[in-house]
């Protein structure tokens, strides 16, 4: 029995039976659409990085220029070593140059052929190799004696050149013309000598031993490292442990050309799909080992520009910490203008100067004990020294004097782990934390044409008159004062403050920590500093409270550092990518020195105050002599509600030292701390008119005294 198979019709032809295709075909390119990629591209430098940079090409105009200097001494000093070496090789170069030549004329090369023929009994053989070797001895001959003849003629010319000539000059007292040798050009005898040396030269290194060398080495390389391929980088990368990096399918490709990037190599390199950056800086152990490099010459970074999978790698011919420390540009001489200008900080894996701007920001300084976060620091410190205009308040709560230098120009100069070291710290923040209301004020008043954004500029800066000075707190193992028991929380509370409010009036707040946990650092104070340098941590907490929120997931990790990166971390808020730094190196006899050139320029600017004169300032506390200073003020007034001008002029009359300059912004700043408002309230002036100006309420501050200066609890 035989079964047919009948096809079936094809279904009709409407939208539910017609196949959708997942992945249409490419439309193909129009012109318009390859001039929109062209446009969109990035497009390379056309002069390369270290060319634009002016620091850098400066610098490698210096050492080269250095390097040429060493060579011409050290060969200089040599040169009759050396002709005497060209003397006795030469001849014996000469004959070895000859019989050589002879050799390759005479065809030896093929001697052995026709002695294997010959041994065999061939006579073909023997007969095609002879007639192939007369007629390269015939060849070789005429050119050899070609060669010969053209030598000798250029001789002869350059002889005749460099002789001179006779030409006929009028003799001036017979008027007859008289032959006078004329000396030849003196290119010519230049290109005599050139000639002699070269060819005395070469014939001296052919007789020299091949263990010999017929110079000295003037410098001894140490082994140069492998030039950095994609192959190798490829590899290395696939040898991570990272599944998705050797997956089926997946490819690691370059969208650029592996340069040369300083004193290093730059791959930019896209990772798989699903591999971030991140992933490859955790393994940064890994991948420096992949590439036989030591790893603090190996450098995986982000690209902010581009996607998560965009790595930039860059591989140094030495490690960082083991690159000659650079010296610092201002140590002998130069200014600082903080407010407007930028001061050498360090310099990058690179070697390029890594510049540092202050003004309208704050500096947070995080690592483990014995990373250089205190050399760190004391940069940051001796270049606001170097502004006669700013006015320093330095507290080292180490106890070490590793800051000492500074008591040279500092306003206030704290030095110390006591309790009474800590109170004084608290009193600068609070004087600092007035002065916010004060400087407020002063701009305030100013015409708007003066100050078109409302804050300190360089020029307001400049004018004494207004008190807009730079002012710069610095405080030295912060930690001290966050985790005290009594004044930690209130010191807190006045640096998260003036963090907010001084970056517009001209005050710059920089802390320096070794345990940047949230305890020992105010979370308030670590999410709004501008500037954050972070050298080696141990955890992602410690990573991300000096560094910001999320940094370590970035791929920014100063917990892969070494005990042997000491000053080297990673900068953030100064450009727009995170930067490896190694910050310069001060010790203290340079800082000493700097510190003299600085107060020398204050004293000269009559801007040397405070605790460099010798002053010991009174002290002002918010929990203590305040208080009771109203106490004794506001035990004789019976109305409801007081004028801050009224407080300000009575404060005065009890302690005029103290509260003699005393505004009722600086009174507002002064009581904001001790939960004390202050807002407008109805009262009457001298001549008994009612007016409403700011003040505060009785009631209001004899709670705050009752309370000992603790803010009010807030109930719910």
């Amino acid at each position: 029995m035989t079964t047919t198979l009948i096809p079936l019709p094809p279904p009709e032809d409407d939208d539910e039976n017609r196949p959708v295709p997942v992945d249409p075909p490419e439309k193909p390119k129009t012109l318009y659409a390859t001039v929109l990629a062209a446009r969109d591209a990035d497009r390379r430098p056309i002069v390369p990085a270290w060319a634009r940079n002016r620091d850098e090409a400066r610098a490698l105009a210096a050492w080269l220029g250095r390097y040429g200097l060493h060579l011409a001494g050290y060969h200089g000093l040599r040169l009759p070593l050396y002709v005497l070496r060209v003397a006795r090789r030469a001849p014996v170069g000469l004959v070895v140059g000859v019989v050589a030549l002879g050799a390759w004329v005479l065809d030896r090369e093929a001697a052995p052929l026709r002695r294997v023929a010959v041994e065999r009994k061939s006579v073909e053989d023997y007969l095609r190799l002879s007639r192939q070797r007369n007629a390269r001895v015939r060849q070789r001959a005429i050119g050899v004696a070609a060669a010969t003849f053209g030598v000798a003629l250029l001789g002869l010319l350059l002889g005749w050149a460099g002789a001179g000539s006779e030409a006929p000059v009028v003799d001036e007292v017979t008027g007859r013309l008289v032959p006078v040798e004329v000396g030849a050009p003196l290119w010519t005898r230049a290109l005599q000598v050139a000639v002699v040396v070269a060819v005395l030269a070469g014939l001296a290194k052919l007789g020299t031993p091949a263990d010999r060398r017929l110079t000295d080495v003037a410098v001894v390389n140490a082994a140069a490292p492998p030039r950095l391929t994609a192959e190798t980088v490829t590899r290395a990368l696939q040898s991570l442990g990272i599944a998705a990096m050797t997956a089926r399918g997946t490819t690691i490709s370059y969208p650029a050309p592996i340069t040369r990037d300083g004193p290093g190599w730059r791959a930019d390199v896209d990772l798989p799909h699903g591999v971030t950056v991140a992933d490859v800086v955790e393994r940064r152990d890994r991948l420096a080992s992949a590439l036989r490099r030591p790893l603090s010459a190996v450098w995986p970074e982000p690209s902010a520009e581009q996607h998560a999978g965009r790595l930039v790698l860059w591989v140094g011919d030495q490690p960082l910490n083991k690159v000659k420390p650079a010296v610092w540009p201002l140590l002998k001489a130069g200014a600082v203008d903080l407010l407007g200008g930028t001061f050498p900080f360090g310099v990058d894996q690179r070697q390029r100067p890594v510049k540092l701007s202050v003004g309208e920001t704050n500096a947070l300084v995080g690592s483990l004990p014995g990373g250089g976060k205190t050399a760190a620091v004391r940069v940051v410190a001796l270049a606001a020294a170097l502004d006669p205009h700013a006015e320093l308040r330095v507290s080292e709560h180490k106890g070490s004097g590793d800051l000492s230098a500074l008591e040279k120009v500092a306003h206030r100069y704290v030095s110390g782990v006591s309790d009474a070291a800590i109170e004084q710290t608290l009193d600068s923040l609070r004087e600092v934390y007035a002065e916010l209301g004060r400087r407020a004020g002063v701009l305030a008043r100013l015409p708007r044409e003066l100050v078109p954004d409302s804050k300190v500029t360089p020029e307001l800066a400049r004018r004494a008159s207004l008190g807009l000075h730079p002012l710069v707190v610095i405080v030295d193992e912060a930690q001290e004062v966050f985790s005290h028991g009594e004044h930690g929380e209130e010191a807190g509370r006045l640096c998260e403050a003036i963090i907010k409010r001084g970056r517009a009036l001209g005050v710059i707040l920089v802390l320096a920590t070794q345990r940047p946990d949230a305890k020992s650092l105010p979370t308030g104070v670590s999410t709004n500093v501008g500037v954050r340098f972070c050298l080696r941590v141990m955890d992602q907490l410690a990573n991300d409270m000096v560094l910001g929120t999320s940094m370590y997931k970035a791929g920014v990790r100063a917990t892969t550092l070494t005990p042997r990166d000491r000053g080297i971390g990673y900068l953030v808020g100064v450009a727009d990518d995170p930067i490896v730094c190694r910050t310069y190196y001060l010790d203290r006899e340079q800082a000493d020195r700097i510190a003299e050139r600085a107060r020398a320029a204050r004293e000269a600017a009559g801007t040397l105050s405070g605790y460099a004169l010798g002053e010991q300032p009174e002290p002002v506390a918010a929990g203590g002599s305040l208080l009771d200073d109203l106490r004794i003020v506001f035990a004789t007034i019976t109305v409801e509600r007081v004028w801050s001008e009224d407080v300000v002029k009575a404060l005065a009359e009890l302690r005029p030292q103290l509260y003699g300059a005393l505004t009722p912004e600086a009174l507002a700043a002064l009581l904001r701390p001790l939960g004390i408002t202050t807002g407008q309230v109805w009262g009457t002036d001298e001549d008994g008119v009612g007016r409403n100006r700011r003040g505060v309420t009785t009631a209001e501050v004899l709670a705050a005294i009752e309370r000992g200066g603790r803010p009010p609890e807030i109930t719910t």
